[in-house]
């Protein structure tokens, strides 16, 4: 059994996957815009100005973009 790769990179795992070329536009734009978060998120040096930028309002809107597209991923399983 093939170990799977421990990747962080939401564009590499698209792309391993082959799911880039089933994404539309929009959704390469949100991984584009999600993708720096993860990386800040966990770098201490990151965190203080990271949570700065993170409204409330901007917060619901990633977490109901992300779940839009955690369905349409699950839906291509």
């Amino acid at each position: 059994m093939e170990v799977p790769l421990k990747i962080h990179s939401l564009s590499r795992l698209a792309e391993r996957t082959g799911l880039d070329k089933q994404l539309s536009e929009e959704q390469l734009d949100f991984i584009d815009k999600l993708e720096p978060l993860n990386i800040e998120a966990r770098y201490p040096s990151y965190k203080e100005r990271l949570m700065k930028s993170l409204t409330k309002e901007y917060c619901a809107e990633l977490l109901s973009q992300t779940k839009e597209l955690q369905l349409w991923i699950k839906n291509k399983l």
